[in-house]
């Protein structure tokens, strides 16, 4: 009876470990919906034309293009992204996408496309 508390306490160790590495695989899942909702804060930049290209980038807006990037690790994911910002600044009207096109590299992320109607995702790789 005296491991018991002991076994306890491992299973319990076990199992919080083992739904953190569940929820990391889950926060990689990309989706339109959560890369809309990391896009979001960028919108006021994209919008906002007295707004000077040259002013700072909302840190919202770095951190979330950033979680984009970390995340898109495979062409898939990366297509999936490009779509997803197509079609969600695509809804947005009165959008700069010249402002939208500098948003990444401004932030210090390199995305391998141009956030613009007429870009080919399917040419992301």
């Amino acid at each position: 009876m005296a491991f018991t508390p002991i076994i306890l306490k491992l299973a319990s160790c076990l199992l919080v470990v083992y739904m953190i590495v569940v929820s990391q695989k889950a926060v990689t899942a990309l989706t339109c919906q959560k890369v809309a909702l990391l896009f979001a804060p960028c919108i006021f930049s994209a919008i906002n034309h007295s707004h000077p290209i040259q002013a700072p980038v909302p840190v919202l807006c770095c951190n979330g293009f950033k979680t984009i990037t970390k995340s898109a690790q495979t062409t898939f994911d990366r297509q999936t992204v490009c779509n997803c910002l197509k079609a969600f600044s695509g809804n947005v009207t009165g959008i700069n996408y010249g402002v939208v096109a500098s948003l990444p590299s401004r932030c210090g992320v390199n995305i391998p496309y141009k956030i613009s109607p007429s870009t080919n995702c399917n040419s992301v790789k």
